[in-house]
């Protein structure tokens, strides 16, 4: 039976969580379980209930921050790997955590599915190479002790005595041949360093009557003239009376330790897949190259290359064409600079260029059009061929910064705003990038800060019954009351929120707040609204997406039949298997089911077939010239003639004027909502419309939620 393997991720911020889930779910080199606290207290107690196989532990956490997680970490569970978790800002303190043990850290801001599974799988290689050297080492350390240490010894004039068969094979003299010759012939040492004579050990033990090390770096020469790198002692030999009648050294060759301490070196400053110098080794040829340019008045470039749409490849095409395409991409970058520049893995899809001395920002330009031809060229694997794309921020020494984190934080800034221009592109940092970026930080940061001071809040837009034009439900929307900046827009703060993954707790919020006001609307005796929460992706692939649901609706005490859950057909579609049965789980719990912005997404329909869905909800793209428009006009009467037939009912979003409403009613349009009937109001306004008398429910329509 194969071990399952714990691990455990520290970490408050639930996108992480999330990712490494998925991760898990997706790995292919080990059955995994993963385990997520949020605090390192709850940690701690998780170390000492199971064993753990790796921790990936947030620098920032609720209670703790900084190099005192991972000293209370290696405390607890030594010998466990550790992977920290970090910004940019905390870099320098990553550092010192690899310093004092942590085997890597993952950078947030890039944190995914894919970078997650990378650093799982890296961390399991890394253990196989610690195993193969451990087992070098036992093996070596076997092998001497079974023929034992080399041992020469020597009269008080420095003459050989005496080479055991050790020494023998060491210094390639027999005993028989080096007895009596001077010690110096047969013990020829150099520093390896500076390949100059070292001191002979003897000498030195018989001068200060003590025992002396061999130098550092000591190199034997050999009878034949090859050379072995040797350490160990000498000590001077004494008579019964206590005089120094000699010495003997005693030694060992070090070549094994020595290789393997290289390895180990050697691999803790390049990436494991593709050989290529980390980001910790680029870090400090960046600050070379600074120095350097800095001389002799020229200038460094930085390019940060991301792979667009490589977590699509990786997941359909499998981890063996990702990890060959990754090392492909490597191979092509190095073959576009030349060799005084650094090519560097950052993690994930994520390479960054190093340009050292070049005269003018433009030659960075055309170093990035040549490599955007050379990484855009097929790549050619088990006979198929793989397109990729890329996006490339630069920035430039000294314009865009004076060191290396800040010339690395302005290139990633800049590759982000390029991507958004579209694939295939390269774009210069500017200084109103940094303004961007530190804006979306601060709302980020004011996000965070108002979930715990409770700063959103709900209003309700009334939904109207086409064929009775009456009151039957509302769309409630989330505003953000902030106490500086007033009224925040979610078309503002709400793709932050995807990004970060806040849209969890918010969607949790909305949820419960939905839920709960309309069970307080039916307790004051109102009538029955029904309440439909539109769910991001993010949350609907969340684990504990349905078991949030379930005890949000025994909190609040809401009938399931009163909530219906809004979600796009990008939503549905993206893991359609899974959809399915989170959907039919859904529709046994008794919840209704509609798809919010018909029309604009997945192009197959057919996954209305297969999928439990009560409601369609039409596009306002749609709807906002159906009057004018043949072509708009056509759509939505093949959108409801379409509903229709399959028996779904239909809601119509952007009615702004009579003549779209009189369209919608004489083509059995069921629903429609907007400005033509109602702003959107605050819950007391929205609870005396229903107070005012409107009519029950004509049919089982919705309050749905945009966030």
């Amino acid at each position: 039976m194969t071990d399952i393997h714990n691990l455990l991720l520290i970490d408050h911020n639930p996108a992480h969580a999330e990712a490494f889930q998925e991760a898990l779910l997706n790995a292919q080199n080990g059955p995994f379980r993963g385990h997520w606290v949020q605090t390192l207290t709850q940690g701690m107690e998780r170390l000492r209930e199971k064993t753990i196989w790796a921790i990936f532990a947030n620098l920032c956490l609720p209670d703790s921050h900084g190099l005192d997680t991972i000293d209370k970490l290696m405390q607890v569970a030594p010998g466990v790997p550790i992977l920290v978790i970090g910004g940019v800002e905390d870099e320098d303190l990553s550092t010192e955590a690899l310093r004092r043990g942590a085997k890597d850290y993952l950078l947030e801001g890039h944190i995914d599915t894919y970078s997650f599974d990378r650093a799982i799988r890296n961390m399991g290689e890394r253990k196989t190479v610690e195993r193969v050297m451990f087992i070098e080492e036992d093996r070596a350390s076997v092998t001497l002790g079974s023929i034992g240490d080399a041992v020469i010894s020597t009269d008080i004039l420095g003459n050989v005595t005496y080479l055991n068969s050790g020494a023998e094979k060491m210094t390639g003299w027999t005993c028989e041949d080096a007895r009596g010759k001077p010690f110096c012939e047969i013990f020829h040492i150099i520093d390896g360093a500076t390949r100059t004579l070292s001191q002979n050990p003897m000498e030195l033990a018989i001068e200060t009557n003590g025992t002396v090390g061999l130098p550092a770096d000591c190199v034997l020469i050999r009878r034949d003239g090859s050379e072995s790198p040797i350490e160990d002692s000498a000590a001077p030999i004494h008579d019964r009376s206590g005089s120094i009648t000699g010495a003997v050294i005693v030694f060992h060759d070090v070549s094994v330790s020595r290789a393997m301490t290289l390895e180990m070196s050697r691999l803790a400053q390049h990436d494991i897949l593709t050989n290529l110098p980390n980001r910790l080794l680029l870090k400090d040829r960046i600050s070379q190259a600074i120095a350097a340019a800095r001389r002799n008045n020229t200038r460094v470039a930085v390019l940060f290359l991301d792979l667009d749409g490589f977590r699509n490849i990786n997941a359909s095409l499998g981890h063996a064409v990702g990890d060959y395409l990754l090392q492909s991409v490597a191979k092509r970058l190095s073959n576009c600079v030349r060799s005084s520049d650094t090519v560097s893995r950052q993690g994930g899809d994520e390479f960054v260029v190093l340009l050292s001395e070049i005269k003018q920002p433009s030659d960075a330009g055309i170093a990035a059009r040549r490599i955007l031809t050379a990484v855009t060229e097929a790549h050619e694997f088990d006979n198929h061929d793989v397109q990729l794309k890329s996006s490339i921020g630069l920035s430039t020494y000294p314009e865009d910064g004076q060191d290396a984190e800040i010339l690395l934080k302005n290139a990633d800034t800049a590759m982000y705003q390029g991507k958004k221009k579209g694939h295939n592109n390269y774009q210069f940092f500017n200084q109103d990038m940094n303004i961007r970026a530190i804006e979306r930080q601060s709302i980020e940061a004011d996000l965070r800060t108002a979930l715990r001071r409770q700063e959103f809040v709900l209003h309700y837009q009334p939904k109207v019954n086409l064929q009775t034009e009456k009151i039957t439900g509302a769309e409630a929307l989330i505003r953000w009351v902030h106490p500086d900046r007033g009224l925040v827009s979610p078309l503002q703060f709400i793709p932050i929120a995807e990004e970060s993954g806040l849209i969890l707790p918010i969607g949790q919020w909305v949820l419960r707040e939905a839920c709960r006001q309309v069970q307080e609307w039916i307790n004051a005796g109102l009538p029955a609204t029904p309440v439909a929460v539109n769910a991001s992706s993010l949350e609907f692939r969340n684990r504990t997406f349905l078991e949030t649901l379930r005890s949000t609706l025994k909190e609040t005490g809401l009938d399931p039949q009163f909530l219906e859950l809004e979600l796009t057909e990008s939503v549905l579609m993206k893991h359609a298997e899974s959809s399915a049965s989170v959907l039919s789980t859904l529709k046994s719990i008794g919840v209704r089911l509609a798809v919010d912005d018909f029309g604009t997404g997945y192009s197959s329909l057919s996954y209305l077939k297969r999928f439990p869905i009560d409601s369609l909800k039409i596009d306002q793209s749609f709807v906002h010239d159906i009057a004018t428009d043949m072509d708009d006009a056509a759509i939505v009467s093949a959108v409801i003639t379409m509903a229709k037939s399959l028996k779904k009912f239909v809601i119509a979003e952007g009615v702004e004027t009579k003549e779209q409403m009189t369209f919608l009613q004489m083509h059995g349009c069921d629903e429609a909502q907007d400005y033509y009937f109602s702003k959107p109001l605050i819950p007391n306004q929205f609870a005396m419309l229903l107070q005012a008398g409107m009519a029950p429910f004509a049919s089982p329509a919705s309050v749905s939620v945009s966030v």
